[in-house]
């Protein structure tokens, strides 16, 4: 069942869309979930030092599991393409989705930075 879905381009977009929302993951939700926890435990024991660290090393390992995961996926992706008799591209696709995902993560940001959060580009106390 798995084999036959891999040889249709439908399981292509399937594992491409994936890695998309997966990239996504890296870049918004990885950041989001440990600034929380690590507000949590900030606010549980009073220590910033305790919260930083447990939030770095969360990051990081969160992170590394993240990229194994969308290697593999890109490794699935290529399989897919083989199967169908297209030639291996390589990690194309991954490098792709990931800039991709980045530049619109932040667009996002920056639009919602300026327009939506309340911030202004120029300090307001200096006048040009």
């Amino acid at each position: 069942m798995m084999r036959a879905l891999l040889r249709t381009g439908t399981g292509a977009t399937l594992v491409v869309l994936i890695m998309f929302t997966g990239s996504l993951v890296l870049w918004v939700g990885t950041p989001l979930a440990w600034l929380w926890i690590g507000s949590q435990i900030q606010g549980a024991t009073n220590s910033l030092g305790a919260a930083l660290g447990i939030m770095f090393m969360g990051v990081v390992l969160t992170i590394a599991l993240i990229a194994m995961l969308l290697a593999k996926l890109s490794n699935t992706y290529r399989a897919n393409r083989r199967a169908r008799g297209l030639e291996d591209p390589g990690h194309v696709m991954l490098e792709g989705v990931l800039v991709v995902s980045a530049g619109l993560t932040i667009t996002v940001f920056v639009v919602w930075f300026l327009f939506f959060a309340g911030a202004s580009p120029v300090p307001l106390g200096i006048h040009i």
